[in-house]
């Protein structure tokens, strides 16, 4: 039986993805996405930022490397993954990265088209149209 292995993470795009494709064909997006918490400290409001690499496969990574750009909002649902390698000097090392089993894209706004057409409604606030 496995143990629970699960992780819901949102955040943002910090750079591009990157596309690829195995030795054996299999496609293989990586991003990297921060993820801000907010909280009161001493009457002030602190932000903590957190940065994780994510991976997805097959169909999902193929969706992500077509629709996904650096500062695009994202929800993850995966797993976590923690890769060990020895460098040349045979040091140990290892990094946990998330690998995602589904993704949500958050909406993107077309600021240009929103502030054109607020220009002539002053006060009249506007909803952003979507772009997809």
């Amino acid at each position: 039986m496995n143990s629970l292995n699960s992780i819901l993470v949102e955040g943002n795009l910090t750079r591009d993805p990157e596309l690829r494709t195995t030795p054996g064909g299999t496609p293989v997006c990586a991003f990297a996405l921060a993820s801000n918490r907010f909280y009161r400290q001493n009457d002030a409001m602190e932000k903590e930022v957190s940065f994780f690499d994510v991976e997805a496969w097959n169909r999902l990574a193929e969706s992500c490397g077509e629709q996904l750009k650096k500062g695009r909002g994202v929800r993850v649902v995966g797993r976590l993954k923690q890769d060990r390698w020895n460098d040349q000097e045979g040091k140990q090392h290892s990094k946990v990265k998330i690998v995602a089993e589904h993704v949500e894209f958050k909406p993107v706004f077309n600021r240009d088209k929103d502030e054109a057409a607020n220009a002539g409604t002053a006060g009249a606030p506007g909803m952003p149209e979507p772009v997809f």
